[in-house]
């Protein structure tokens, strides 16, 4: 079994706050906004509190970034 599978192995509906997040929905992972890659909930590091949005990693999250200016 992989750390996708089993009980609470979904998609986690997390809400973003300024240096934490809060689990509304329990699970393992989250997807990154832009590539769509499984993020797993112990890995999640980088997101948006005004877009309530994760990414994969600083560089894609600061291309997010640069795209909405």
């Amino acid at each position: 079994m992989n750390r996708f599978e089993g009980p609470g192995a979904g998609e986690a509906k997390i809400r973003y706050l300024d240096g934490d997040y809060q689990i509304v929905s329990p699970g393992s992972f989250v997807r990154c906004a832009v590539t769509g890659e499984s993020i797993a909930l112990e890995d999640l590091v980088y997101w948006s509190v005004s877009r309530q949005e994760a990414y994969v990693d600083a560089l894609v999250s600061f291309k997010r970034e640069e795209q909405s200016t």
